[in-house]
This record gives structure tokens, sequence and C-alpha cells, in this order.
């Protein structure tokens, strides 16, 4: 265990780029029986092996927006023996409890964000980072985004109209001086969602747009007059001053007709997820839950820390 000694600059990773083509999302959580030395060394392998994937598909491929985040879980963190104090936020994501759905807290230790608009390389880069997880890791999750039309999701609507753009995304997204030995990290906070298509199909496309309070066509959000109190943006958005910078991408499998959405966002402060996901599962005012997740279930739910690349350069020795 180290204290926070870190005096380089902050630059952070790749948590304010738009959703691109292709997305691999994996979770890894440590081998109990594996020995803590080699967890380690590993660890500082990998996150020098994350810089090097940044800086090769930048210079290899300068126009294929291909990038690796790394995000690390509390338990981990502690593990690890990493800086403390601990980023501030930086918890056990603990189960939201509605009085019908439940956003639940699943382990992970590492998560990795891979984007590429060419597949190859976000295979090649998933592959590679693989290798060095296997002997010391089991990979929990694993999910292959894609973008569907106009980043919309297989529920047929546009997905993360409420993203801040320019420099908002950087201020909504990045630790400032709020947290300054962690400046220039992110909270990176993660749910695998199944959708229920046949019960969502039976909607009419009406009864959907109530269901989202935005039109499926043009994308066009409803009045606060018309706008249900339980659609999803009206409990989602928690107002403009507390926005987060989502990434999310399709996925499934047509023949088993398992399609979901993957849930994930970048904050420079995780209570702002917090006060979303309370809105949406227990209810504003509690009982009015968002109506998306009659259909909508969450199938995990991790919280993990993005620190800077210039900290992961650290950690790597």
């Amino acid at each position: 265990m180290t204290t926070n000694s870190f005096s380089k600059p902050h630059s952070a990773q790749n948590v304010t780029d738009y959703p691109n083509n292709n997305t691999y999302f994996l979770v890894w959580n440590f081998k109990a029986a594996v020995d803590q030395a080699a967890i380690k060394s590993t660890f500082q392998s990998i996150c020098a092996l994350v810089i090097n994937l940044n800086n090769s598909g930048l210079n290899r491929f300068p126009d294929s927006k291909a990038s690796c985040v790394m995000g690390i879980g509390y338990d981990a963190w502690l593990q690890l023996g990493l800086p403390q104090p601990l980023p501030k936020e930086l918890k056990r994501f603990e189960p939201i409890t509605g009085g019908k759905h439940t956003a639940i807290s699943t382990k992970g230790d590492l998560h990795f964000h891979i984007r590429a608009d060419n597949k190859s390389l976000a295979y090649d880069m998933s592959s590679a980072l693989s290798e060095f997880m296997s002997p010391i890791a089991d990979c929990i999750v694993e999910v292959q985004g894609f973008r569907y039309w106009d980043s919309r999701s297989i529920l047929g609507f546009v997905d993360g109209t409420e993203n801040p753009h320019g420099a908002d995304r950087e201020h909504f997204a990045i630790i400032a001086e709020e947290d300054p030995y962690y400046k220039g990290g992110s909270y990176l906070f993660v749910q695998q969602y199944l959708h229920n298509l046949d019960a969502w199909k039976l909607l009419s496309t009406e009864e959907q747009e109530k269901v989202i309070g935005r039109s499926k066509d043009q994308d066009i959000e409803m009045s606060d007059e018309v706008k249900p109190k339980n659609s999803h943006i009206a409990l989602a958005n928690v107002g403009d001053d507390f926005k987060v910078v989502r990434d999310n991408m399709p996925f499934g499998n047509v023949a088993t007709n398992e399609m979901g959405t993957y849930f994930i966002c970048y904050a420079s402060t995780f209570s702002t997820v917090e006060k979303m996901l309370n809105n949406m599962f227990i209810g504003n005012p509690e009982g009015n839950y968002d109506r998306i997740l009659d259909f909508s279930t969450a199938k995990t739910g991790s919280l993990f820390f993005a620190p800077s690349l210039d900290m992961l350069d650290e950690f790597g020795g």
C-alpha cells in the first residue's frame, strides 16, 4: 500500500470520445488461487500494455478512432496496494432496490473499454489484453457492441441524446480540482441490460414513445406537459448541472433473441450516477420508477475508476 505522492501531469484516458462502430467490453476478476505477487506483476504489465495499445493504434491507424480505457474496481484497488486515500467516490457499488426493480451489484476487478471503427483492430487489442489477463483472472463479461443505425438502441430509439458536447464532455467526465491527486481520472460505471423485445414490440409506437419520452423517428423530446412522469427521459435526466458521458452500445444474439444495451458512463462524480439510478429504480417520488425497466433488466452493475494515463504509466513502473 502506498500513500499519495503522484506529481506528474494529469492526461486523461480517452473517456470523452464519441461512440464508434465496434466496441469490446471486458470485465475480469482476479483468480483467488493465483499468487498475489504474480497478480501485481501482471497488473504492472497491463498498465504498460494499455498505454502501448493506445499509442500503437494512433500511430498505425490514425483515422481508426481506436482506444482502450482501463478501469479498476474498489476491491482490486485494495488488493493491488494502489495509492491511498482512494479516489473520493470509489467504493463497492451497492444494489439499489425499488419496489419492483433492482439495480444489482456484481463484482468487477478490471474493466476494459475497447473502441475502433475497424473491427479487426478492436479484436486484436482485446486479444492482446486477454493473453496477459487469462493466467491471473477470469473474464466474467465479454460484450461485443456495435453501432445500430444513427446510434439507436435495439429498442429503436436514439441512445445518449442527453450526452454533453464539446468542452462540457470533459467537464462532466473528468475529475478536476475537486480531487487533486486523482485529477484526470474518471468514475466508470457499467450495467449490462437485456431487453424483453417480445413485450416491447407489443406496444404501439405511441406507447413506446411515452415510455422513452421522445419521438421514435425524429428523436424530439416531448414537452413537460405531455411527457409522462415515469418516462425514461423524465427520470434519467437529473438536471443540466448533473450529466455524465454515456458510451452505450447495443449487443446481442438474434437467434436466441437475447438483445440488449451495455450501459457505460464516465463521470467526474459518481454521486451523479447514483442520483440517476435512484430516480430510475426507486422513483421520483418513490414508486414512480422508470417505465423502461419493465422491458429492460439490469444483469450486472459495477463501479470502476479510470486513472489518468500518467498515473497508469506510474502504476506500470
